[in-house]
C-alpha cells in the first residue's frame, strides 16, 4: 500500500466532523487485507511494515476513537482516571493526543463487576479511554495476522464470525447420520484470569507494538482504592483482551489431532477425526466413543496445564448426544422420532436457564415501569423482545416463543391493575387492541403497541463457510452478501427498500449499516423545508454519522 495515503495532519487540529469516515474505512480495510495476504504468503518482513503502517496511521486513529467513545457499549464507563469522551471536539482532541502519546506505563484498570446467568459475578477490568483507543490501534494491526492463522474451530470474538455460526456447527455436526455420539462439553476455569503471560507474548512474537501488550496485561487494576497485580490474565473489558484470549487459545486442534478432507464441493472435517467448536473459552468436543472422550479431556488437561489453565470440573461433562447439552443460550440434544429415516433427529432450542433469565429480565422491567406511561414501557420492553427473539429465532423456538407471549400478557394485566386499581377489567381491556395483519389483544397505548415473540419468524441460520475470514480480499463480495442478509433482518420492509437502494451501507461512513450502532432516517430535504417520508427522500445512515451530518456545514446529503 502507497504510504502516502495516509498523511498525518499534526500542524492542524482534527475536526471530527469534518473526517472523511468512508476514506477511513476504506484505507484500514485494505490494509487488513494486506497484513492477511502478505501473513499467507509467510512474508513475515512485509507484514511487520505494514503492521507500523497500520500502528501510526491516523485514518486507523480517527477509527478508533471511533470505537471506542461511540460504538462500544462501556463509552460511557470511565476508567481510573474518571475521564469520558462524549463531544466531537474531545474526539478530535483524542485524536490529536494519540499522535503524540507514549504510553511507556498504562494506568491500572478500574475493576467492576457485572453479573452472570448463574447469579455469579464476573469481574471486569475497565482501561482509561486512552488506553482503549490505543488498544483498538493495535488490534487492527495484529488481528489480521491471526485472521490468517487461526483455526476454523474458532467461533467467538472473531470478524464475520459469532454464536450462530458455532451453533449451526454443532447443528451440522449432530445430523442422524453422524457417528459422534458423545460430547466433552468443556469450561476453563476463571480463563481470562489466568492465562499465562509468559506463553502469551511468546506466541505474540516480534509483533511491534508487543511492549505495549506487555504492560497492558501487567498494569494491574484498581479495586475499592486499593492497588493489585496482575501476574496472569487478560482483564475482561479491554478493547484488545477477546483477541488475545483467543491468541491463548489458538492451537487446540493439533492435541486432538483434528484433520480436514478437501471434497470437490469444500473443507469438510474428515470422516475419523474429532469434531471442535470453540467460542471463547467454551468449547465442546464431539467424539466417537466415551472413552474418547475422557481422552480427549486428558489431552486438553496437559495441554491447557503449560498455559496455567485447568478445566472447572463442575461446568465439564461428558454426555451423550441424546442427553444434550447447554452451549451458548442453547439446549442441543438429538431426539428419538418415529417415520425418520434414521429414527433421530437433532433440535436446539431456548435453555430453560435462557426461558428463566428472560422472563426474570421481563418482569424487572415492568415492575421498574409501574407509574411510568404505557408509552415508556413499551419502548423499553420492546428492544428485550425483539433482541431475545431475533438471537434464538434459528433454533426451534417457535413453541417457546408462545409461552414466552402468555407470561407477557400476565405481566401486562398485572401491569394495568397496578396502574389504575380503582378500574375494572372492562374498563382496562382499551390496552388491548387487535391489529390488522399482525395478531389480537395487541398491547399498546393507541400509537405504539408491544412486540410479541411469536412475530418473529423462525429462520436458520447459514453458517460461515470454513477457514473463511473477513480480511482475505478474495472473499470480499462472499462477506458483503453476508452483510446484507444480516442488515435486511435487522431493519423493517420499508427500511429495507432504502437500505438496498444505498447497497446496505452508510452513506456516510461507507461502513456496513450492520455495524453494531442505532440505524436513523435522515432526510435529504428536511420536513420543515417540506421534504417528504417517502424512500427517494430518505437515507438510513449510523447515528453518530446522523448527528455528524447536522454538526457539519452541509447538513444535509444527497
Amino acid at each position: 500500500m502507497d504510504e502516502k495515503a495516509s498523511v498525518s495532519p499534526e500542524q492542524t487540529k482534527c475536526d471530527w466532523n469534518s473526517i472523511d469516515w468512508k476514506g477511513c474505512v476504506s484505507y484500514v480495510r485494505k490494509l487488513r487485507q494486506q497484513i492477511y495476504q502478505a501473513t499467507k504468503a509467510n512474508d513475515l518482513k512485509k507484514v511487520r511494515t505494514l503492521q507500523r503502517i497500520m500502528l501510526r496511521s491516523y485514518e486507523n486513529r480517527c477509527m478508533a476513537v471511533q470505537r471506542v467513545t461511540q460504538d462500544n457499549r462501556g463509552k460511557n464507563t470511565p476508567g481510573v482516571d474518571k475521564l469520558t469522551v462524549k463531544t466531537p471536539e474531545a474526539r478530535g482532541r483524542l485524536v490529536d493526543e494519540l499522535a503524540q502519546y507514549e504510553p511507556w506505563k498504562p494506568l491500572p484498570a478500574k475493576r467492576v463487576y457485572i453479573p452472570k446467568a448463574n447469579g455469579k459475578q464476573r469481574p471486569l477490568g475497565i482501561p482509561v479511554v486512552i488506553d482503549r483507543a490505543i488498544q483498538a490501534i493495535v488490534k487492527n494491526a495484529l488481528e489480521p495476522y491471526w485472521e490468517a492463522k487461526f483455526e476454523d474451530s474458532s467461533y467467538g470474538f472473531r470478524p464475520g464470525r459469532g454464536c450462530h455460526d458455532a451453533i449451526q456447527r454443532i447443528y451440522g455436526l449432530m445430523n442422524a447420520r453422524g457417528m459422534r455420539k458423545w460430547v466433552l462439553d468443556a469450561d476453563i476455569k476463571g480463563a481470562f484470569d489466568n492465562i499465562d503471560h509468559d506463553k502469551l507474548l511468546e506466541a505474540i512474537g516480534n509483533f511491534p507494538a508487543r511492549e505495549l501488550i506487555r504492560q497492558w496485561l501487567k498494569a494491574g487494576y484498581m479495586e475499592e482504592g486499593v492497588f493489585h497485580d496482575t501476574e496472569a490474565g487478560t482483564p475482561q473489558g479491554g478493547v484488545i483482551s477477546p483477541l488475545l484470549a483467543n491468541i491463548a487459545f489458538h492451537g487446540m486442534e493439533e492435541p486432538l489431532g483434528i484433520r480436514y478432507s478437501y471434497p470437490k464441493h469444500g473443507v469438510v472435517i474428515h470422516e475419523k477425526s474429532v469434531a471442535l467448536v470453540r467460542y471463547a473459552d467454551d468449547f465442546v468436543v464431539f467424539c466417537f466413543t466415551q472413552q474418547q472422550a475422557l481422552e480427549v479431556k486428558e489431552k486438553l488437561k496437559s495441554w491447557f496445564a503449560e498455559r496455567g489453565l485447568t478445566f472447572s470440573e463442575e461446568k465439564t461433562r461428558i454426555r451423550h448426544i441424546e442427553e444434550g447439552f447447554d452451549f451458548l443460550g442453547f439446549n442441543i440434544r438429538q431426539y428419538k422420532v418415529e417415520h425418520s429415516r434414521f429414527g433421530l433427529k437433532g433440535i436446539t432450542k431456548p435453555s430453560s436457564d435462557s426461558v428463566k433469565s428472560i422472563k426474570r429480565k421481563l418482569k424487572g422491567i415492568f415492575r421498574d415501569c409501574h407509574g411510568q406511561s404505557a408509552e415508556m414501557l413499551i419502548k423499553t420492553v420492546n428492544p428485550v423482545i425483539r433482541g431475545w427473539a431475533n438471537y434464538f429465532r434459528i433454533g426451534v423456538s417457535k413453541r417457546i416463543f408462545s409461552l414466552l407471549d402468555d407470561y407477557l400478557f400476565k405481566l401486562q394485566k398485572r401491569w394495568t391493575r397496578r396502574q389504575h386499581p380503582n378500574k375494572g377489567w372492562e374498563w382496562r381491556k382499551r390496552y388491548w387492541q387487535n391489529v390488522k395483519g399482525e395478531a389480537k389483544w395487541v398491547f399498546t397505548d393507541g400509537e405504539v403497541h408491544m412486540l410479541k415473540f411469536s412475530w418473529t419468524p423462525i429462520q436458520r441460520h447459514v453458517v460461515v463457510q470454513r477457514f473463511a475470514s473477513w480480511d482475505d480480499p478474495e472473499l470480499e463480495n462472499y462477506w458483503n452478501e453476508r452483510k446484507q442478509k444480516a442488515v435486511e433482518s435487522m431493519l423493517t420492509k420499508f427500511q429495507q427498500k432504502i437500505a438496498k437502494q444505498q447497497g446496505y451501507v452508510c452513506p456516510i461512513c461507507g461502513d456496513s449499516l450492520d455495524n453494531g450502532e442505532e440505524v436513523h432516517e435522515h432526510h435529504v430535504v428536511q420536513r420543515k423545508d417540506g421534504g417528504g417520508n417517502h424512500p427517494g427522500n430518505l437515507r438510513l445512515v449510523h447515528l453518530y454519522c446522523h448527528q455528524a451530518i447536522h454538526g457539519s456545514k452541509a447538513g444535509s446529503i444527497a
